[in-house]
């Protein structure tokens, strides 16, 4: 079902139940949503959303499952689809010297446990960032890409990494994007089984308002050395 690197928290799923019908749908009805009302094309959205909520749930079991060594309810309990959001993406093209590169998103790690991003199938621009070096991510229609987010590394005490990310634009067309992030509600509390932890235990509202204030005063995103257990940060 998926190629993994837990080293990156970073794979593609194949055969991942959602059919190309609705991917191209969903393309389509993208594309129209920046053009058109959206009471005139949310049906496809719906779908879309449906079926890779349960996909999400899927793979964060078989992830805890792997981390824990037996199945967990955690992510049944307290990840409900009213949790989770969609959120669809178009970057316009932007032309620019050969060398440069314009950012749609700058590098940065999603607050979430999973993150499905359905990319143009036709135009590249995800890279990853690993040791200070940019990894393109070639579009592969047939597939979907799946991150680990920073809620994932904390409740896995570092087992899975979260992994930073960023988009370049395209000098000469648009690029659009989907992404589902997998999400708890904001009183759940993030807390590695593991002994050390690495990390303090805190709720999902905690970090996003951390987050929040970190970007406001300091123009960036901390994030989890934020919640180490002996942080001392200013």
């Amino acid at each position: 079902m998926a190629r993994a690197s837990e080293e990156w928290g970073f794979f593609q799923v194949v055969n991942h139940g959602v059919s190309p019908e609705i991917l191209d749908r969903m393309r389509r009805e993208q594309v129209k949503a920046f053009k058109q009302p959206f009471d005139r094309k949310n049906s496809a959205i719906e779908q879309f959303a449906t079926t890779v909520a349960d996909l999400a749930q899927k793979l964060a079991g078989i992830l805890a499952e792997k981390y824990l060594g037996r199945k967990s309810t955690f992510f049944q309990d307290n990840c409900a689809p009213s949790t989770c959001y969609l959120r669809m993406n178009r970057y316009p093209p932007c032309p620019m010297p050969p060398a440069a590169a314009v950012f749609g998103l700058m590098p940065h790690t999603d607050s979430d446990f999973l993150t499905i991003l359905y990319q143009d199938d036709q135009v590249g621009g995800l890279q990853l960032v690993k040791d200070g070096k940019c990894f393109a991510v070639k579009p592969n229609p047939q597939a979907l890409i799946v991150n680990i987010g920073d809620l994932f590394q904390a409740w896995s005490n570092g087992v899975y990494k979260s992994v930073e990310h960023r988009v370049v634009t395209n000098p000469h067309v648009e690029r659009f994007s989907t992404a589902y992030f997998f999400c708890p509600s904001y009183d759940t509390e993030i807390e590695s089984r593991c002994e050390p932890s690495i990390y303090r235990k805190f709720s999902f509202k905690e970090y996003r308002q951390q987050v929040q204030e970190d970007v406001g005063k300091l123009g960036r995103k901390v994030g989890l050395s934020r919640f180490t257990v002996n942080a001392i940060y200013s």
